[in-house]
C-alpha cells in the first residue's frame, strides 16, 4: 500500500492535484482561445472570460472544499497528539485561518475581477494573506512540537515554505507599484515590470 492510500492521506494529495489541474486547465483553455498572453499571465486572468471562467470557478470551489477537509483532519490530528492548552489554542486559530483562506478561494472562483473587482480583491486577500498566516501558524506549531511530535526536518521545511510564501506575496505587491500607468487593466501587454507580480501569485499558489 502506498503512503497516500493510508487513512486520510488522500485528502492533501487530492487537494494538490486538483488545484494544480484547476490552474492548468483554465490556463490551457485561455491560451487556446487567445484570451491571455501565454507567458505567465495572472491567475485571475485565466478565469475571467467564458468558457475558462466556468471551469476555473467550478474546480476552484472543489479545491476550497478539499482544503477545509484537509485542514480539519490536520486540526483533529494535533488535538489528539497535544495536551498543551496553548498549543491547542494555536491549533484552533490555525484551523479558523485555514477556513478563511478556503472561503477566499470560493470568493475568487465566483467573483471575477472584471465583474466585481472589490469582492475579487477580498477573496485574494483571504486566500493569500490569511493563507500565509495559516502557514505561519503551522510553522510555529512544528517548532513548538519538535522533537517529540515533529522532527527538525519538518520544522525547517515549513519554515522554508513560510518564507517562500511571504516573499512571493511581498513581490506580487511591490513590483506593480509605480507602473500601473503602463498598461490597460482590461487588455494585456507583456511588460517586463509585470512579470514578477504575475509570477509571484503562481509561486504563492503553488504552496
Amino acid at each position: 500500500m502506498w503512503w497516500f492510500q493510508e487513512g486520510l492521506c488522500v485528502l492533501p494529495v487530492a487537494l494538490v492535484i486538483w488545484t494544480a489541474a484547476t490552474f492548468i486547465f483554465a490556463y490551457i483553455t485561455a491560451i487556446i482561445l487567445r484570451h491571455v498572453d501565454p507567458l505567465v499571465p495572472y491567475i485571475s486572468d485565466t478565469g475571467t472570460v467564458a468558457p475558462e471562467r466556468c471551469v476555473f470557478g467550478l474546480m476552484l470551489n472543489v479545491s476550497a472544499f478539499l482544503g477545509v477537509a484537509t485542514m480539519y483532519v490536520r486540526y483533529k490530528q494535533l488535538r489528539a497528539l497535544v495536551d498543551d492548552p496553548r498549543l491547542n489554542l494555536l491549533n484552533l486559530i490555525g484551523f479558523v485561518l485555514g477556513c478563511g483562506s478556503s472561503l477566499g478561494m470560493c470568493v475568487i472562483a465566483n467573483f471575477q475581477k472584471t465583474t466585481l473587482f472589490a469582492m475579487h480583491l477580498v477573496g485574494a486577500i483571504l486566500t493569500f494573506g490569511v493563507g500565509a498566516l495559516y502557514i505561519l501558524v503551522q510553522m510555529l506549531l512544528s517548532y513548538r512540537m519538535q522533537p517529540h511530535v515533529h522532527s527538525k526536518t519538518m520544522f525547517w521545511t515549513r519554515l522554508s515554505v513560510c518564507i517562500w510564501t511571504f516573499a512571493s506575496i511581498i513581490s506580487s505587491k511591490a513590483s506593480p507599484i509605480g507602473c500601473n500607468h503602463l498598461y490597460d487593466s482590461h487588455h494585456y501587454r507583456p511588460l517586463p515590470s509585470r512579470r514578477p507580480s504575475e509570477t509571484s501569485p503562481l509561486l504563492a499558489g503553488s504552496i
